[in-house]
């Protein structure tokens, strides 16, 4: 299913020799095809079963309950609950990333019926960059639990960026009310824009860089998923998640996947120098990482072979 359930979008008439983004291997149909290619993101309905989303659902509340201790994994906290005192559980942590040591989660990123669909974006020769399970909390009406309008790609120093994919799973019914995904169809054709922290009065979690300078006049699509529905969408695309109006926490199961022929760049002296700088303090921060770091090496510790066999990544 290509099309998502609010907002305007087009499926423009392509010939397959205009074909950017999509790779030509009989999994998408022309229709799913033409409808990336227009609007860089693609919802497939009922991808994963609900016994994987169990799974992955009881292995992040053995991580929540400490049961579990992941190598490399980084926990974090809504803003506004950071400094709380909650007993261990759900309830103080707002998302867990870089999960590729913890075997149960990072069962995700080599699902059959994930890679499937990633070939189709990346080509055969497939490596998992980075892994995110986000639970998103009630809003403490501060607006935290928002994510700023974004790009992917403003965190990621490799390339070419047509040859990268994100992979977002809901593991719940997902709607306006609990913070569902929003994107600006089409923008994936554009460049990477400048991103820092937005301006908000009641707080920005840390890592949540937002576009400085994106149109307001943007058309924009509010994804609205069942348990088990997955969106792919390219790095380019700027999307971002309102605030969570429940009472309930939002999860979803993330990974973006990029193709092993991608190769590293150096972002010193981009627009990317920023997000650099605060990952490597980061790191040396909580790992004790040598100063000489840089945000490659952070990757390549990420990146893991998933697919094919190993060429530049």
């Amino acid at each position: 299913v290509a099309h998502p359930t609010s907002g305007t979008i087009s499926s423009a008439s392509f010939h397959p020799q205009q074909f950017q983004y999509t790779l030509d291997n009989n999994v998408l149909t022309l229709e799913q095809r033409k409808f990336y290619e227009e609007n860089g993101f693609l919802v497939i309905k009922n991808l994963v079963p609900d016994a994987d989303i169990q799974r992955f659902r009881n292995e992040f509340e053995k991580i929540c309950r400490k049961e579990v201790k992941p190598l490399g994994l980084t926990v974090m906290r809504d803003v506004t609950i950071s400094k709380s005192e909650y007993a261990p559980s759900e309830k103080m942590i707002t998302k867990v990333q870089d999960f590729q040591e913890d075997k149960e989660l990072f069962r995700y990123c080599t699902l059959p019926e994930i890679l499937k669909y990633v070939e189709c974006f990346t080509g055969p020769n497939i490596m998992a960059m980075h892994t995110m399970l986000i639970n998103k909390p009630p809003d403490s009406g501060k607006k935290t639990s928002r994510h700023p309008l974004h790009q992917d790609l403003h965190y990621f120093p490799f390339r070419p960026s047509d040859l990268i994919v994100c992979a977002w799973t809901a593991m719940e019914h997902i709607d306006r009310n609990n913070g569902c995904l929003v994107v600006l169809p089409g923008t994936h054709k554009g460049s990477l824009k400048p991103h820092d922290y937005p301006k908000w009065e009641g707080g920005v979690n840390k890592m949540f860089h937002g576009i400085q300078d994106y149109e307001d006049n943007n058309t924009r699509v509010h994804l609205v998923m069942e348990k088990g529905d997955t969106v792919f969408f390219h790095p380019l695309l700027i999307h971002g998640s309102g605030q969570n109006k429940t009472q309930g926490f939002r999860k979803a199961i993330s990974c973006h996947f990029a193709s092993a022929d991608c190769h590293y760049i150096d972002v010193k002296g981009t627009s990317q120098e920023n997000i650099e700088k605060e990952v490597v303090g980061i790191a040396h921060k909580f790992y004790g990482a040598e100063n000489s770091v840089d945000l490659k090496d952070i990757w390549m510790f990420r990146a893991r072979l998933v697919k094919g066999e190993r060429t530049n990544l």
